[in-house]
């Protein structure tokens, strides 16, 4: 699906009270940096939301100002209550529907793999990752234990450490192998 450089790749963010700081800035900046517009959008009733960790993020739209526009990406982070604060929502719920009805890029890292998008049936028949704690594990019908995984249009990643390779594998497949090794490069990651 890579991109010409032409063609502006629209990413959607959504984010949680709760949802992990780590993921939500580092797919953000990551993505910007390929050259991504990155909207993050909070499902909370302001733009603001409290990260899992206690720091404040400000949204830039809220995820109902989300729902006519079309996605190259929606990326969710993890993080705890965030990811299931994201589950709950059900504008986010249609979105993710919606893009992967038009077999467009899902992406999950931490426990939004096993909570956001397994509940929706978004994980059957694929092999995935996310946080390797029991009760995710669980909830991922082909659970891998790559850091990394793509299947067909879903990608998936374990949690805060792993978060910069995830957001790497998502310029790679938004702008290709390429760009993904000169953001790479520019941000020092050892490959």
């Amino acid at each position: 699906m890579s991109s010409s450089a032409a063609e502006v790749m629209k990413v959607l963010v959504p984010i949680a009270n709760g949802s992990e700081e780590i993921e939500s800035v580092t797919i953000m900046n990551t993505l910007v940096r390929a050259g991504a517009t990155v909207t993050s959008a909070s499902i909370e009733d302001s733009l603001q939301i409290t990260g899992s960790r206690g720091i404040k993020i400000v949204a830039d739209k809220l995820i109902g100002e989300c729902t006519s526009d079309s996605w190259d990406l929606i990326a969710c982070p993890g993080g705890m209550p965030g990811a299931e604060r994201l589950r709950d929502s059900p504008v986010l719920q249609q979105l993710l529907l919606k893009q992967s009805s038009e077999s467009k890029p899902l992406a999950a890292v931490c426990a939004s793999p096993a909570v956001v998008l397994s509940p929706l049936g978004l994980l059957d028949g694929i092999t995935a990752t996310g946080y390797p704690a029991p009760k995710f594990i669980s909830a991922i019908p082909n659970y891998s234990q790559e850091l990394v995984v793509v299947d067909g249009n879903i990608i998936t990643s374990q949690g805060p450490a792993t978060t910069l390779l995830f957001a790497l594998k998502l310029v790679e497949i938004l702008f290709g192998a390429e760009k993904a090794d000169e953001i790479g490069k520019a941000m020092l990651v050892n490959k």
